[in-house]
């Protein structure tokens, strides 16, 4: 089997995060050869990275750093040479590599007779089965995104109907008035998001629309939150929909139907199924009830009403992972994933309601993460 070589910086990169559970900024080599595992880094990072389980730490110095600051070799290309040294130090002539592996560096590998295999498939299959240092992240990124919407909805309750606007303490209430409260709550909670979808109205019908402007009664408020724990570099998700007011007859018709489709979808949750066949039967529910799915849509036609996006997608050291649930996904459900499930249903111009659980796969069935009401009103 190949050996397994990655250079980069822990907060960038969720395979490397995943071998090296340590916020580390710059960028180092990482390589996995005869059921060893090494990193080489500049010295301010070696006494952290030693004590690491498992971890054999290496500075750059052992690897040739001084010959070439004594030859006067550009700070920049240092890292070409010292990682081509660190390979050949330890023996490495071909090495799976992730599908992110720096260009202009795997040009002087293979340069340097190094075999690099880049296979996504690989890296991201080892991260589907969650730590248990990872499933405590996801907790607590979870529960810090449920304390975020519980300030949402504080606001929403305390919300006057001024004519065609919602106001507080004498101010409209906006979108980045909510986004504010949901960043404060975060930070609290050692947790951070770099955006926030705050949407209402028309917004709401438009896929990741982060949301602006002035809220009015009786109109869609969806409320999506994808924080990072710090400590772990691990995501949560979660979505709400609300309305403050008059619930419009139509929203109250896909709120049923949304919840009614999440619920179908983690009744059917489990190790060994198939994540295409828990779309298609969203799919399903939504089609008899009269609305579009991207399984109903023309070939080449860009649905942009009805069911439209993926039932949901794997969440870890990315908000966005594998196993993807859509009508192009071919994984299976494994025990350990984390799998967020948001169907959705929406009309341009009018809105949408979307509704965002987090569960952890098991053998039997699924474990709902998100503790958190459904209702529409706030």
């Amino acid at each position: 089997m190949p050996d397994v070589l990655i250079y980069a910086d822990t907060l960038r990169s969720p395979e490397l995060r995943h071998e090296v559970p340590l916020p580390v900024p710059d960028p180092f080599l990482y390589v996995e050869r005869e059921g060893r595992r090494y990193a080489f880094s500049s010295s301010l990072e070696t006494v952290r990275l030693g004590e690491l389980e498992g971890i054999d730490a290496r500075p750059y110095e052992e690897v040739g750093l001084d010959d070439l600051i004594a030859r006067g070799v550009d700070r920049e290309e240092q890292y070409l040479h010292l990682a081509l040294s660190a390979c050949r130090a330890l023996g490495v002539t071909s090495a799976r590599v992730p599908h992110t592996f720096p260009l202009e560096l795997a040009d002087h590998l293979r340069a340097g007779g190094i075999e690099l295999i880049p296979d996504r498939r690989f890296f991201s299959a080892r991260r589907r089965v969650k730590t248990e240092a990872e499933l405590r992240g996801i907790l607590r990124a979870q529960r810090a995104a449920e304390a975020a919407m519980d300030a949402v909805r504080g606001l929403l309750r305390r919300a006057e109907q001024d004519g065609s606007a919602l106001s507080l303490e004498g101010q409209p209430l906006t979108c980045e008035r909510l986004r504010r409260a949901v960043g404060e709550v975060l930070t609290e909670r050692d947790a951070v998001a770099d955006e926030i979808i705050v949407s209402h109205g028309p917004q709401t019908a438009i896929g990741h629309e982060m949301g602006f402007g002035v809220i009015a009664p009786g109109e869609p408020i969806v409320v999506d939150v994808f924080p990072r724990d710090r400590e772990s570099g691990c995501y949560a998700d979660m979505t709400r929909t609300f309305v403050v007011g008059q619930a419009p007859e139509e929203l109250v018709v896909y709120h049923r139907l949304v919840q009614e489709a999440l619920a179908l979808a983690l009744s059917q949750i489990r190790a060994g199924a198939s994540a295409r066949e828990l779309y298609l039967a969203v799919c399903d529910l939504f089609e008899q009830a009269g609305y579009r799915t991207g399984r109903s849509k023309r070939p080449g036609e860009v649905l942009a009403e009805g069911f439209y996006h993926g039932l949901g997608h794997g969440v870890g050291l990315e908000v966005h992972e594998e196993p993807g649930m859509g009508l192009a996904s071919t994984a299976t459900l494994v025990a350990g994933d984390v799998v967020a499930v948001e169907p959705g249903l929406y009309r341009p111009g009018f809105g949408g309601c979307r509704l965002e659980d987090l569960v952890l796969v098991r053998e039997d069935g699924c474990q709902r993460l998100t503790k958190y009401a459904y209702d529409l009103a706030p």
